[in-house]
Order: structure tokens, then C-alpha cells, then sequence
């Protein structure tokens, strides 16, 4: 016999529930509350009267952060679904007509969507004018299951079976310097000389650590002076066309129209780009038309760099096909007589 909504007593609303997951997947009180935007009290709150509605308590606190209670445990799995199915509601919205217009949502990684997409994305709005564009370039992944994103780009292979996972290309990585810095410091020819050099670093969890990169490079210095270090790739850039040392930059950076000189000797890295979204949202007529640019735009053959076989900087402007590429970083870097 089915139990009627009375006998079933009040339920919780999705605001608490979407805390509760918030919190959970934060690890803590402070970090749930930064996210969601509430302070901390408002969300110890809401917990609070989630453990009152489900009489029993949901969490236990540490000084590492919470952990979850067995009744905690079943809350979430159930918690997890009732997710599910709101995203899936939001989703079916998405499918109604004329949705070739509205908004898309694109993550990606801070330096190929400042250097890459951004200057492309005007062809695309002009062939598109009733889409908005959300360009979001952050240095870490965003979680496309969650509705964080329509579709991501990014330097880390995704695991999650749920998701369509697509190869757009290769990035290859090698030593840059600035024209300035050359000229007062002279270039390492060989690895052991980066030990008299000023280093310059990238710190994220979708950057090429040092340890990465030199593991296979014989004579790399144990240690080497680092100058400086930066978290996004926009800064990063500037510092080493600057002259403020010796960084990673993609081969494509000398093509578009970078300052910033090749340094031979010191070994190469490559990193595979990743496009992942939901299978769902190629059934969405404005989604579906966004993922068909972005792979366009990483086409190996039309753009030689983002093929799996390194090809030096130098070399590159011959084996570009079509028409010559405009200057990616026009207006970036300074105006020239």
C-alpha cells in the first residue's frame, strides 16, 4: 500500500540536499561555504536541520575536515540520485525548440582559452549571433556531469564512464625566452647550463611540473634558480616575453605571433587535449553546433601544432595549410612602428 505524502512527514528541499553534497565533496564547513557563497553558520544550519528532519546525525567533525556517519553514507548515495534527476530535468529543458539559441558554457584551460579560443571565438559568434558564449578559463577542470560546464577542454583525460570523451589534439611544450633576456643573458646551450639561468614556473594541476619534464633529459640540473612562479598561463606569458627568464610555452606561441625565442637542447613535453561533455548535449541544437567549432579549431591538419608529432617551432609557418594565421596576439603584446 502506497504511503501517502502525510504518512511520509515533511521532506527536505533540493537548497539543503545541494548543501549537503557541497559540503561533502568540500571537506569541510569553511570550504562549503566559499563555494556555495553562504556564510559558515548558514550552512551548519542547514545541516542541522537535515539531521533533525532525518533524526540522526549526518557527519562527525574532525580537525582535518568532516567525515561522513553510516546514515550520512546512505543520505548521499540517495543524495547523489536526487541530483541526477535534476540535472537530467535541466537538461531536458535544454531539448526544447529553438534551443540553437541561449547561452553555452565552455571550460577550459586558462591558457588555451586566452591564447586559442578567445581571439577565434568572433568567427564563431558571427555565424552564430543568437548563442552567447560563456568562456570560462580556469586552471582547474570543471565537472561537466554537475552542470558546471555545457563542454570542457582540458589537459587531464577524464575518467568518468558517464562522459563523451573526445581527443582534439596534442600540445607540445619546450623552453622560451624573451628577446630581452637573451640579450642580457645569453640562452643555455646545453641542460647543465640552466644552472647560471633565471627559471620561470607555472604552478596548477593542469601545467608540466619540472620534475615532469626534465625526468628524461640527460645532464638536467638537480636543482635549478627559479625567478619566478605564477598560477595562469596570461601572466606567465608576459613574464617570459618580458625577460623575466626561461619558461614552458606551446610550439604554437611563435606561429601566432608570440615574442619570445625557442630554446633548442633542452628537451620537449607533450600533453594531450581532452574534450569531454555529456552524450546528452549533442541532442542540443546550440551545444551540438559549439562542440563541431571547438574541434574544428584543433584540427591537426589545419593547425600542425596540435598534431601528436613534434614539429620545431621554425618549421612550423611551412606546414601550415590555407590561409596565414592572424596574429593571435595582437594587441597583447605592444604596438610596433
Amino acid at each position: 500500500m502506497e504511503q501517502t505524502e502525510a504518512a511520509l512527514g515533511p521532506m527536505p528541499d533540493w537548497q539543503t540536499i545541494r548543501v549537503f553534497l557541497v559540503l561533502e565533496r568540500s571537506g569541510s564547513f569553511r570550504a562549503a561555504a566559499a563555494k556555495l557563497g553562504l556564510s559558515i553558520n548558514s550552512v551548519r544550519r542547514r545541516i542541522g536541520d537535515l539531521e533533525a528532519l532525518i533524526g540522526a546525525p549526518l557527519l562527525t567533525r574532525h580537525v582535518d575536515g568532516i567525515r561522513l556517519t553510516a546514515e550520512g553514507r546512505t543520505i548521499l548515495e540517495a543524495a547523489s540520485r536526487m541530483e541526477d534527476a535534476a540535472f537530467g530535468l535541466m537538461r531536458a529543458g535544454d531539448l526544447a525548440p529553438f534551443s540553437e539559441a541561449g547561452e553555452v558554457r565552455i571550460a577550459v584551460t586558462e591558457g588555451l582559452g586566452a591564447f586559442w579560443l578567445a581571439p577565434r571565438l568572433v568567427e564563431f559568434q558571427r555565424a552564430n549571433p543568437r548563442l552567447t558564449v560563456d568562456l570560462r578559463c580556469a586552471m582547474e577542470s570543471a565537472d561537466v556531469l554537475r552542470l558546471e560546464a555545457d563542454l570542457a577542454i582540458q589537459l587531464t583525460r577524464p575518467t568518468s564512464p558517464d562522459l563523451r570523451i573526445v581527443k582534439l589534439g596534442r600540445i607540445h611544450l619546450m623552453p622560451y625566452a624573451g628577446q630581452d633576456y637573451e640579450e642580457i643573458y645569453g640562452l643555455p646551450g646545453a641542460p647543465e647550463d640552466l644552472v647560471r639561468h633565471r627559471i620561470v614556473v607555472q604552478a596548477s594541476s593542469q601545467t608540466v611540473r619540472l620534475e615532469d619534464y626534465n625526468r628524461d633529459i640527460p645532464g638536467f640540473p638537480d636543482t635549478i634558480p627559479i625567478a619566478l612562479k605564477i598560477n595562469v598561463s596570461s601572466a606567465y606569458y608576459w613574464a617570459i616575453a618580458k625577460g623575466a627568464g626561461i619558461g614552458l610555452l606551446p610550439t604554437y606561441a611563435s606561429a601566432i605571433g608570440a615574442r619570445v625565442i625557442p630554446i633548442d637542447n633542452l628537451g620537449r613535453y607533450s600533453l594531450d587535449i581532452w574534450l569531454t561533455y555529456h552524450p546528452d548535449a549533442e541532442r542540443i541544437e546550440r551545444v551540438r553546433r559549439t562542440i563541431d567549432w571547438v574541434r574544428a579549431a584543433f584540427d591537426p591538419k589545419r593547425y600542425p601544432w596540435f598534431q601528436d608529432a613534434f614539429i620545431h617551432p621554425r618549421d612550423l609557418p611551412a606546414a601550415i595549410k590555407g590561409a596565414p594565421l592572424p596574429d593571435l596576439f595582437a594587441g597583447f603584446t605592444a604596438m610596433t612602428p
